[in-house]
């Protein structure tokens, strides 16, 4: 009996976060002094990406970076960039789905610890705090699946 329900146990779906951990940072202020006294308001661009890598059987790395560029006219005021990973082991997931999961349930558990992260660096470098806007990771995933359909047709 004690057979039947290992072989039974094997085959269930297993979704773990094993870690979750500040992979990369870097924060550049190439125009300070100077620039830091200019009363003009930084535009701010904000760029993000999502990366998944398999790192052994059953085991992934996902990382979710985020790009923060403020200038004023064509100056760098700071150039702060920040890359958020997690482990997770996901296993005896049907293939279809693991897609969704690496793109929509990784990126959502492990982007608040990158938002802290962004908003800590920034204003450790004297800044007011940068707080990335909330994310809907499934639209940001159904846009990427279908520019990848457009572009293979």
């Amino acid at each position: 009996m004690s057979d039947i329900a290992n072989t039974t146990e094997a085959q269930d779906p297993v979704f773990q976060i094993q870690r979750v951990y500040l992979k990369e940072a870097s924060l550049e202020q190439p125009n300070s002094p100077a620039i830091l006294i200019e009363q003009q308001q930084p535009s701010v661009d904000i760029q993000l990406g999502v990366e998944a890598t398999p790192v052994a059987d059953g085991v992934f790395e996902v990382c979710v970076t985020a790009t923060v560029h403020t200038k004023i006219a064509d100056k760098t005021v700071f150039l702060a960039e920040c890359k958020q990973g997690g482990i997770f082991e996901i296993r005896n997931v049907p293939e279809d789905q693991m897609g969704a999961i690496m793109g929509i349930a990784c990126p959502q558990i492990v982007y608040p610890y990158l938002r802290g992260n962004v908003a800590d660096l920034i204003t450790r470098a004297g800044f007011p705090p940068v707080h990335l806007a909330e994310i809907n990771f499934q639209a940001m995933y159904e846009q990427q699946q279908a520019q990848a359909a457009a572009t293979q047709q």
